[in-house]
């Protein structure tokens, strides 16, 4: 815990990761568009599992420099992300072409607090987020795969492209905390 003082926020990506759709991630490897969507609810599931070793470190509190989050930070953004896809994947198979609003992910971890919480229950409560998201994506099939929805921003994904994208996530930022 702190001493109630907010850490330093972290400054903004504001890159538009949807490349990965087309290319190998060169900073965690994987390869988001090349992954089967069927793969996706087993890779969620391990991910949840490695995150939940992350959280139990000591250190899980711990930023390894001023402008990169601790591991608990990427957690509870992980588990953000979990619930988040999950919302607009339930839109994507409810309405014809949805538009997401957008969503603030660096004033989501501030205002939330992500460095003040507890690594247990920010472990079961990504478990949790991990697990729902996880059947939701299980549960697609045949041509719902191919409904759209799209970005603020105006990128469009199908439910393909948007479960591969998505998958990158927190793929990414378990390479990001050395999980």
């Amino acid at each position: 815990m702190s001493d109630g003082t907010p850490p330093a926020a972290v400054p903004g990506d504001s890159k538009d990761w949807t490349w990965v759709l087309e290319r190998r991630c060169p900073e965690c490897g994987s390869d988001p568009g090349s992954i089967e969507v069927t793969d996706v609810p087993a890779l969620v599931r391990d991910n949840a599992a490695a995150w939940r070793r992350v959280l139990d470190r000591p250190d899980a509190r711990r930023r390894p420099r001023a402008d990169v989050w601790s591991p608990l930070e990427y957690g509870c953004h992980v588990r953000d992300v979990f619930r988040l896809f999950d919302a607009r994947l339930a839109l994507m198979l409810d309405e014809d072409d949805p538009h997401f609003a957008n969503w603030d992910q660096d004033e989501t971890a501030l205002t939330e607090r992500y460095a003040d919480q507890e690594p247990a229950v920010v472990a079961a409560e990504l478990t949790a987020a991990a697990e729902h998201v996880a059947a939701s994506f299980a549960g697609v099939e045949g041509a719902a795969w191919e409904r759209t929805g799209r970005r603020s921003d105006g990128a469009v994904f199908t439910v393909r492209t948007f479960a591969q994208y998505f998958v990158h996530d927190p793929l990414h930022h378990l390479w990001d905390v050395g999980g």
